[in-house]
């Protein structure tokens, strides 16, 4: 469904960051404003002189203000995500926005490459492992060449790529402010889906099965088995919904990356991101973050047939054992991360 052109463009969103010290660690506070600024952007979207990357355009200057019109066409569509953003945000700011602050902690998902003044939020189950070896080659400076050489495991060595949450308060400041950011997100259901299957129903994730499923079996599984307790590796789907759901689970502890809601991760609330890119339109919109940044001409997203991928199909099968109780529970969990990325209601949901 595509608004009318003048209801797409009618505003510009403008974040100001403010970092303030407060006993003794940095609280990173975050103010957000309108503007009646062209909707084309003919002007720095954030008021201030974004200092060129060796004589060349910034990431932020190629988005705000396209110099060719496919690129400006593009604009448009982004335009219309960061719209949606901003408005769930304010529709639902007693729940959104409960939390007035952020912390170093909030802020280890946002990965950062200086040279080409990009931070990129990372989703598990949102094609996070081809984006962290695409930072990786953006940042190695030569060292990497092909996105696809580097094995998946050392995409995620903490150590090789740098997150905002190691620099210090007026690097962090500076960089919110100047550095194009990004995210990419799915529909909320199916990448619940994926972790599910990859975590639960694969033998090998034996750190999985010990962590998370002795756990779950052990508070939802009626007369388990020893063995089931022991091992944790035969969770059923109604189970893990069960668990997430679970007030008790909530309160023991944040949820697992792997299925913490977006808004959780990359707090799109507190932080102004420039580009929402979709699982749904991968390949188009990283290609896009690809252009902005000066390197889509050597550089592309890496593609590939993965056969295992989570599907719609599948996700509907895995919620038809799921009581209309639970699914409406749980999409209350997940509720603001389909408003705030525009995903409808799954056809499948029976809701009360």
């Amino acid at each position: 469904m595509k608004p009318a052109l003048l209801e797409v463009m009618r505003m510009n969103r403008i974040c100001r960051v403010v970092l303030a010290t407060c006993l003794g660690s940095f609280i990173l506070v975050i103010f957000y404003f309108q503007s009646m600024l062209h909707p084309v952007m003919r002007r720095n979207p954030f008021g201030v002189d974004i200092c060129c990357r060796k004589g060349s355009r910034s990431p932020l200057q190629e988005l705000y203000n396209p110099i060719q019109l496919e690129l400006s066409n593009t604009a448009v569509l982004h335009q219309m995500r960061r719209d949606q953003v901003t408005d769930t945000c304010r529709a639902n700011s007693a729940t959104s926005r409960k939390r007035r602050v952020l912390t170093p902690n909030d802020l280890k998902h946002l990965v950062v490459d200086e040279d080409h003044e990009l931070i990129y939020c990372y989703v598990p189950k949102v094609a996070c492992t081809n984006w962290k070896r695409l930072m990786m080659v953006l940042t190695g400076r030569g060292k990497y060449n092909d996105p696809m050489e580097i094995p998946a495991n050392e995409a995620h060595v903490s150590a090789n790529l740098k997150t905002l949450n190691q620099y210090s308060i007026p690097e962090i400041n500076h960089r919110l402010k100047n550095y194009m950011k990004f995210l990419f997100v799915r529909e909320p259901f199916e990448r619940l889906v994926s972790p599910y299957r990859n975590k639960f129903t694969q033998k090998y994730n034996i750190s999985f099965h010990k962590r998370y499923g002795t756990k779950i079996i052990k508070r939802q599984r009626k007369n388990a088995t020893q063995e089931a307790l022991r091992k944790g590796d035969d969770v059923k789907f109604e189970e893990f919904v069960a668990y997430l759901i679970d007030p008790h689970t909530q309160r023991e502890e944040p949820f697992n990356e792997h299925w913490q809601t977006v808004y959780s991760l990359c707090h799109p609330c507190h932080i102004h991101y420039d580009l929402v890119g979709k699982y749904e339109t991968l390949e188009e919109d990283s290609n896009y973050v690809l252009q902005l940044a000066g390197v889509g001409s050597y550089l592309k997203f890496p593609t590939y047939a993965k056969s295992t991928r989570t599907t719609d199909e599948m996700t509907t099968e895995f919620f038809q054992n799921i009581s209309s109780e639970h699914q409406t529970q749980l999409y209350e969990v997940y509720k603001l991360d389909f408003l705030m990325f525009n995903y409808s209601v799954p056809s499948y949901l029976k809701l009360e």
